[in-house]
């Protein structure tokens, strides 16, 4: 058993998703790759409300038991690997709602990014991920993994067999992942002591 921690969070919460077929996939291939403890987080599964905090975040006087329990899970986590869709050129609510209730629990931690959509294949969806994580002090790894709804997808439902791109790409993100995690987990742990 390693040390680390991460957690391969589905992004979308939404009927008929296809980010639970990749997000399985992808910790599959993480069990595989090692160097940490892989954990599935479902956001669907967690149903956490509309941001409801009268505090902001970086406060970090959270008030109700579901974001209490939600910064605890956070902060269990030494890193993330996101799969989230495109959605309107960005990420979907419910991962923004999910980032926004928690603040401290998130800083000095590592992300991959894992991204599926259209014409993109989620690219703009992980470009602006991107941008959040950092205000978060979230360090994304710079490979990154994108899924054509199109391509990868029989009748845009069914995760098709991945190929040795994705599968190579996931490699080198998981590496990568693991690398910077484990630096910032040190980094944590220096600033504690």
């Amino acid at each position: 058993m390693s040390d680390l921690k991460i957690a391969v969070v589905v992004a979308s919460t939404r009927p008929g998703r296809v980010g639970d077929q990749l997000a399985h996939w992808v910790l599959g291939q993480a069990t595989t790759h090692g160097g940490a403890d892989y954990h599935l987080v479902d956001l669907a599964e967690l149903g956490l409300s509309r941001l409801d905090e009268s505090i902001p975040a970086a406060m970090g006087a959270y008030e109700n038991d579901h974001t209490k329990q939600w910064a605890a899970l956070v902060a269990d986590f030494d890193g993330f690997i996101f799969v989230t869709p495109e959605y309107n050129r960005s990420i979907p609510g419910s991962l923004k709602n999910a980032i926004d209730f928690v603040y401290s629990e998130w800083n000095n931690k590592a992300a991959g990014i894992v991204s599926y959509g259209g014409v993109v294949s989620g690219a703009r969806a992980a470009e602006h991920l991107r941008g959040i994580l950092a205000e978060l002090q979230v360090a994304s790894v710079r490979q990154q993994v994108m899924f054509s709804t199109g391509a990868d997808f029989e009748n845009y439902t069914t995760l098709k067999s991945p190929g040795e791109s994705h599968v190579a790409a996931l490699q080198t993100l998981l590496s990568q992942l693991v690398s910077w995690s484990a630096a910032l987990k040190a980094t944590r742990a220096a600033q504690v002591g």
